[in-house]
């Protein structure tokens, strides 16, 4: 059901971003939300249009953007996942992302500090969010726990030997995210394993962890950032990996970004993020299903 007043908040928190965008100097830009190809990944799978797919999330030609001398840019866009539904999941939904050149990590740490506070400020009467009746402060100290720290506290367990026992995904939605829970700040999870490095740059003074980062806000997983890998070979490697995973798990192989793999030799050194609007609503309204946010649910058609 429709919360009552969720889609006044969710205008508000749209414009809320943009401003904040705006003022940092950001460009917002538009692109395509049908393309060829898709980054490929091993659990999600993209919606098919004819020939072509709808974007699970426009990192793909934002990035070509980056290569062509764009330094800060910003998009809210529609992407679409098969088969996601869930408390906290539609297959089409709204995300922002945002890229900058020259930048790492950290830098989309600080932005995050201060959308998530700009957005509090703006969209809510107490300058705080809301997470299962408890407030989460975006203006007081965060917390960060690197991959390992939060496995050995919150899950006792060995991050390494997790992704080796095929258990890692399952202690961390089971234990580690849970215990975000019970935090009235927001909670940065960082330094993920070199395995999960999806498409971040590897730490030069630690090869074995990636510079990719999660933002959690009372547990809800809010966004995911890093450091881009700017290597095309090694990308064009995670990719070809990515779909001996699906192969494995018997989903189809997806077609490969060509333009994309040819124009990341010239992206400068760049930090990117992707993080859900409507979860950012939800946390603002202080709902407890994504159905309370949008005007209308897939089964609502």
């Amino acid at each position: 059901m429709l919360h009552h007043s969720a889609l006044h908040s969710r205008a508000q928190v749209l414009q809320a971003i943009r401003q904040f965008f705006s003022e940092q100097g950001f460009l917002e830009v538009e692109t395509p939300v049908r393309i060829p190809a898709n980054a490929p990944e091993e659990y999600i799978d993209p919606v098919p249009t004819l020939t072509w797919q709808l974007q699970t999330s426009p990192e793909i030609c934002m990035k070509r953007l980056l290569c062509r001398g764009y330094d800060k840019i910003f998009q809210i866009c529609r992407c679409w996942r098969s088969d996601e539904r869930g408390a906290r999941h539609l297959s089409e939904f709204t995300m922002l992302e945002w890229y900058r050149s020259n930048a790492d990590y950290h830098d989309l740490m600080r932005d995050c500090q201060g959308l998530l506070q700009y957005v509090a400020n703006s969209c809510t009467a107490d300058a705080c969010f809301t997470r299962n009746h408890s407030k989460i402060d975006p203006h007081a100290t965060w917390q960060h726990f690197s991959v390992k720290e939060a496995f050995l506290r919150f899950a006792k367990a060995d991050a390494l030997a997790s992704i080796g026992n095929g258990l890692f995904d399952e202690l961390l939605t089971g234990q580690v995210e849970p215990a975000f829970e019970e935090f009235s700040v927001p909670v940065i999870l960082q330094d993920y394993p070199a395995q999960l490095a999806a498409l971040a740059q590897l730490r030069t003074d630690h090869p074995d962890l990636a510079e990719r980062f999660e933002l959690y806000v009372g547990g809800l997983e809010l966004a995911n950032g890093f450091s881009e890998l700017t290597d095309p070979q090694e990308q064009r490697r995670r990719f070809i990996e990515a779909n001996q995973v699906r192969r494995q798990m018997g989903k189809n192989e997806l077609s490969l970004p060509e333009p994309f793999l040819t124009e990341l030799s010239s992206i400068p050194p760049s930090a990117g993020i992707a993080l859900g609007v409507d979860r950012l609503v939800m946390l603002t309204v202080g709902a407890d299903s994504i159905d309370q946010v949008v005007a209308f649910t897939p089964e609502s058609l």
